[in-house]
C-alpha cells in the first residue's frame, strides 16, 4: 500500500502526544543538569579557594620572589590535592606554572589572553567558562581568581580546571532512566515514531544531506530509497540533476584550468573588464608590468586602478563603439613602452567580461627601433663626410687643378687621407659587429697585467713622443693574474692610450696603472677583481657627456674627433671587449684635470664583476 503525504502528516499529530511528554522530559533533564551544574560550580569555588590560600605564601614572602620551579611544584602539589588542574597565569597571559603539564613544557604553554575566563578574573577579580580542555580534551569548568599580592606587584590569576566527566555520567544515567521510563509508558507512540522516522525522516535527511553536498561541490552520493510517494519522486529528480551538474561541472572546471594554464603561461599581459570598465581577471605577465596584485586588481575600476589617460581613453573607447582598437602608452615611472591591443567580448550583463585587453612589452623592440636608426644615421653621416671630401675633390681635379702639380698633390694627399679614414671607419665596424655578434673567440688563459702594459706601451710610445708627451707606468708587481686574451687586452690598452694622446696637449701627462679593485661589502675573495685604468691631463670629459662617451659614433666634439682622426667607434669595440672578459669599464674626471678611464677585470679563477659592484666602487 503506497501512503501519500496527508496519510503520513495525519499519523505525524498522533506523535505529537508522545512528543510533547519528551519535551516534558527534556525540559526536566535539563532542570537537574542545571542543579548538577551548580553543585559542581561549588565544588570548584572550594577548590579554587584553597589553591588561592596554597599559592598565598609564596608571594607575600619576604624573600625573593617565587622562582618558576617552585611555582611549578607548588602547582602540581595543590593540583593533587585538589584533584584539579591548576594553572598560574600573569597578567599578560603568559602561564608561569600548570600542573597538567611537565615542568619542560611550561614555557611553551599557549598565551592565555584570549581564555574567557582569565579575561573575565584580570578585569571583574573572577571569571567562569566551561569547554573542552585542549590539553585533555575532557568537557572542563574552570574558575579563575585574581591572587591576593602586595599592592605594587603585577596580577596574577589562577585558574582551577575540573574535569566534568562524574556530572556528565551522572546526568547521561539520568537521561538513560527517564527515557526508558518514557519509553515503557509510551511505548505505542514510539513504536509509531520509529516507523514515521523510517518512512519520512530518513529519505528527506538523505536528500538534505545530498543537496547539502551539491552545493558546497562535493560529488553527490545516489540517495537509495523505496519509497514510491514524493519522497521518492524527489530522490530521483535529484539523483537526475545531481549527474546532469557534476557533468556540467567538470566540464567547466576543466575549461576553467585550460584557461588559466594559457593566462599564467603568457609573457603578454591580459586584463579583463566587465561593462562598467571594473576588473574582472589578470595574469600574473600583468601584475609584473604594473606591480599591483590580482586581489588587489579585481572589482577595481579601470580608471582608478591604472592612472593612466590612454589606457583609460582607450578603455571608454570600446566600451562605447564596441570596436576593436589599439593603442601604445609609456608608464611614467618604469619608462616601460606597452601596446596595447583591445577587444570587446560577448558579454552584456554587469558581471560578464566585455573587453579583453592585451599588453605587449615592446621596450626592448622600441629601444633596438632606435638603436638601428641612430647606427644608421650615424654610420651614414661618417661615411658620407669623407665621401663628399673625395668627390669634392676629384671634381676639383678634374675642372682643372689637375694641371697644377702643387695643387694636384695637395688634393691627392687629402683624398688619400679621406680614403684612408674612410677605410677605418670600415674596419671598425666591421671589428665591433664580430664582436657583437660572438664570432670573436676570446682565449681565458692566465695573464700578467705589467706584460700587457708594457707591450702596449712599447708600440704606443712612438707616438707620444711627437707630442712630448710624458708615459707614467703604476702597476702593483704583486697583483694576480688575469684571465683574458691578450691580443684583445692589448687592443683595449691601445685605443685607451690613443684616445689619452689625441685629446692631451702637448707635454702632457698619461699614467698607466693597476691595482687590486677594492673589496665591496663582504665580498669572497673569489670575487676580487683588477683595475687597470688610463689617466691623462687632457681636455677632459663633461660629466653630461660620460654616460654615452661608449656609444657607436658619440663624440664629445665632433669637429675635434674628426680632425685628429677618430671614428667614433674605438670606445664602443673597448666596452664590448672588456664586457667579453666578464669586466666593467667607465670613465670618470681625473682631477685637477683630464679624464680617467678604468677597467675592472676579474683575477684568474675568480667570478665576473657585477655592475652593482662597479657603481658602488664608484661611489
Amino acid at each position: 500500500m503506497t501512503w501519500s503525504i496527508r496519510w503520513k502528516l495525519t499519523l505525524g499529530t498522533l506523535v505529537a502526544v508522545a512528543c510533547g511528554l519528551l519535551i516534558a522530559g527534556v525540559m526536566t533533564i535539563q532542570a537537574l543538569e542545571q542543579q548538577y551544574l551548580a553543585q559542581f560550580a561549588d565544588a570548584l569555588e572550594a577548590k579554587t579557594k584553597l589553591v588561592e590560600y596554597g599559592f598565598q605564601p609564596l608571594f607575600h614572602s619576604s624573600s625573593s620572589p617565587p622562582t618558576p620551579s617552585s611555582l611549578q611544584e607548588t602547582a602540581r602539589d595543590l593540583g593533587n590535592r585538589s584533584s584539579a588542574r591548576v594553572t598560574l597565569v600573569a597578567a599578560d597571559g603568559t602561564v608561569l606554572a600548570d600542573s597538567a603539564v611537565r615542568d619542560a613544557d611550561v614555557p611553551a604553554v599557549e598565551n592565555h589572553t584570549s581564555q574567557p575566563e582569565i579575561q573575565q578574573a584580570l578585569s571583574t577579580g573572577h571569571g567562569e567558562d566551561i569547554r573542552p580542555s585542549h590539553t585533555t580534551g575532557e568537557r572542563t569548568m574552570y574558575r579563575a581568581v585574581l591572587l591576593r599580592q602586595p599592592q605594587e606587584a603585577a596580577a596574577i590569576a589562577v585558574r582551577v580546571g575540573l574535569p566534568m566527566a562524574i556530572v556528565d555520567r551522572e546526568i547521561a544515567e539520568l537521561k538513560r532512566h527517564l527515557l526508558l521510563a518514557l519509553g515503557v509508558a509510551f511505548l505505542v507512540a514510539l513504536t509509531l515514531s520509529v516507523w514515521l522516522a523510517h518512512n519520512i525522516t530518513r529519505p528527506l535527511s538523505d536528500i538534505a544531506s545530498a543537496a547539502r553536498r551539491l552545493s558546497s561541490g562535493h560529488q553527490t552520493i545516489p540517495i537509495r530509497t523505496t519509497a514510491q510517494d514524493e519522497v521518492g519522486l524527489l530522490a530521483t529528480t535529484l539523483n537526475d540533476m545531481a549527474g546532469q551538474l557534476h557533468a556540467k561541472i567538470d566540464e567547466l572546471s576543466e575549461d576553467r584550468a585550460q584557461l588559466l594554464a594559457v593566462l599564467t603561461s603568457m609573457v603578454e599581459g591580459v586584463m579583463v573588464l566587465d561593462s562598467r570598465g571594473h576588473v574582472l581577471q589578470i595574469n600574473p605577465a600583468l601584475e609584473r608590468m604594473f606591480g599591483i596584485s590580482r586581489v588587489e586588481a579585481r572589482g577595481r575600476p579601470c580608471a582608478e586602478l591604472f592612472r593612466h589617460q590612454q589606457l583609460n581613453d582607450l578603455v571608454t573607447t570600446i566600451l562605447r563603439s564596441r570596436v576593436p582598437g589599439e593603442d601604445e602608452i609609456v608608464l611614467p615611472l618604469t619608462g616601460r613602452c606597452l601596446q596595447i591591443e583591445a577587444s570587446p567580448a560577448g558579454g552584456e550583463r554587469e558581471r560578464e567580461a566585455c573587453i579583453v585587453l592585451v599588453f605587449h612589452d615592446i621596450t626592448e623592440l622600441r629601444r633596438l627601433e632606435k638603436i638601428r636608426k641612430d647606427f644608421v644615421a650615424n654610420v651614414s653621416h661618417e661615411l658620407r663626410t669623407p665621401l663628399t671630401s673625395i668627390k669634392g675633390y676629384v671634381e676639383a681635379l678634374l675642372d682643372g687643378a689637375k694641371d697644377d702639380p702643387v695643387t694636384s698633390a695637395k688634393f691627392l694627399e687629402i683624398i688619400l687621407k679621406q680614403s684612408d679614414r674612410l677605410n677605418l671607419i670600415i674596419e671598425d665596424l666591421l671589428e665591433l659587429s664580430k664582436i657583437e655578434s660572438g664570432r670573436v673567440s676570446l682565449k681565458e688563459e692566465p695573464l700578467e697585467l705589467r706584460s700587457v702594459v708594457d707591450r702596449t706601451l712599447s708600440m704606443i710610445k712612438p707616438i707620444a713622443d711627437k707630442k712630448r708627451h710624458r708615459l707614467v707606468t703604476l702597476v702593483d708587481p704583486s697583483l694576480p693574474p688575469v684571465a683574458g686574451d691578450e691580443g684583445r687586452l692589448v687592443q683595449v690598452l691601445t685605443n685607451l692610450l690613443d684616445n689619452a694622446i689625441k685629446y692631451t696637449p702637448e707635454g702632457g701627462t698619461i699614467a698607466v696603472g693597476a691595482k687590486l679593485a677594492p673589496p665591496i661589502g663582504n665580498a669572497e675573495p673569489a670575487a676580487r677583481a683588477i683595475d687597470l685604468s688610463v689617466a691623462d691631463t687632457g681636455i677632459g670629459i663633461p660629466e653630461e657627456d660620460r654616460p654615452r662617451i661608449f656609444e657607436r659614433f658619440y663624440r664629445v666634439d665632433k669637429a675635434r674627433s674628426r680632425e685628429l682622426g677618430g671614428t667614433g667607434l674605438g670606445l664602443a669595440i673597448v666596452k664590448h671587449i672588456v664586457e667579453g672578459h666578464g669586466g666593467q669599464v667607465w670613465v670618470e674626471a681625473n682631477h685637477p684635470q683630464g679624464s680617467r678611464f678604468v677597467v675592472r677585470l676579474p683575477v684568474s679563477g675568480g667570478k665576473r664583476v657585477s655592475a652593482q659592484s662597479n657603481e658602488a666602487s664608484k661611489a
